[in-house]
């Protein structure tokens, strides 16, 4: 097939490489605007348009793709369809029903639950024991298109946020190509989503991660997961900002006050939560590297009686 591709982050680049891979013509790659970046605030491409150039594809980068000269730009390629993963930018009628076979997106969950920005991060905050991929026929609503195929994908007990980002981009990148078979084969029938069953996955923030020592240690302990790399979960020591990038849950309580350092081990520090204690094992301080709890307590003296505050 004669392919536009549309896609922006990491996330992106397996499955171009894979279309690629199985022979697809990539006629143009669109992508969002390059951002300075770093202290010196040069110009950085985006993953996509790196790949792209690599491969010796025109990049195409509208600031804003609903103007009419973007899906005029747009027309002059002739395509047969419509690849879009984490592009960044809602697409209009006009390009979604371009191309004979429409505009197929690679989402990262098992529509329709997560739909939304960040379903990968959510799956795991919430305690989901899978994920998964979904391509589906986008259509003017917000990933609420007709399914077309599906793959499932465990969420480890250790998940993060970043591994399963991996997993579920190379579980993409195989199963859209598996799709664009299916689609000029004739052998896949787009399935409605009906009703979402769950809550909407909504962009993430810094101030998600803060935590809230009265919840229960599993829903802390997920959401460290689940923020892991970014933007990470963290609590206030000394007035100063302690991210805590792995940590396990201790069923054992106290009757201490939610936040307060219940114990302290040889590589870890027990912390006392709303249900249950947080057995916090890495973590990192402002200007400093991550780092295993173990190193933390050697250079810091830190008691127990210590509260670990939201602000």
């Amino acid at each position: 097939m004669k392919v536009i591709f549309m896609g922006t982050p990491d996330f992106s680049v397996g499955t171009l490489e894979a279309l690629i891979e199985a022979g697809h013509e990539v006629c143009l790659a669109v992508t969002q605007p390059d951002k300075p970046k770093g202290r010196g605030k040069e110009m950085q491409y985006t993953p996509v348009k790196q790949a792209a150039a690599a491969h010796g594809i025109p990049v195409y980068q509208p600031k804003k793709i609903r103007e009419a000269a973007c899906v005029e730009e747009l027309k002059k390629y002739n395509a047969d369809i419509m690849v879009v993963i984490a592009f960044g930018q809602i697409l209009p009628k006009e390009i979604l029903e371009m191309t004979p076979y429409g505009c197929v997106n690679v989402h990262a969950s098992l529509l329709p639950k997560y739909r939304g920005a960040a379903p990968i991060q959510w799956a795991i905050i919430d305690g989901e024991a899978e994920t998964g991929v979904t391509t589906m026929q986008m259509d003017v609503g917000l990933d609420t298109g007709d399914m077309l195929l599906k793959t499932v994908v465990p969420i480890e007990k250790d998940e993060t946020g970043e591994t399963l980002h991996d997993k579920l981009a190379a579980a993409g990148a195989k199963l859209c190509a598996e799709t664009l078979k299916a689609l000029e084969d004739g052998t896949v029938t787009p399935k409605k989503q009906g009703e979402m069953t769950t809550a909407y996955a909504r962009m993430l923030d810094k101030k998600l991660g803060n935590i809230d020592w009265t919840k229960p240690a599993v829903q802390i302990e997920r959401l460290v997961r689940g923020l892991n790399s970014w933007p990470s979960a963290y609590t206030h020591l000394d007035g100063k900002v302690m991210k805590i990038w792995k940590a396990e849950v201790q069923k054992e309580t106290s009757d201490a006050e939610p936040g307060t350092v219940t114990a302290i081990g040889k590589n870890e520090f027990a912390v006392q939560t709303g249900e249950g204690q947080l057995l916090v094992q890495e973590l990192q301080l402002p200007g400093k590297k991550r780092m295993d709890a173990g190193s933390f307590l050697r250079g810091y003296h830190l008691s127990t009686g210590i509260i670990l505050r939201d602000s």
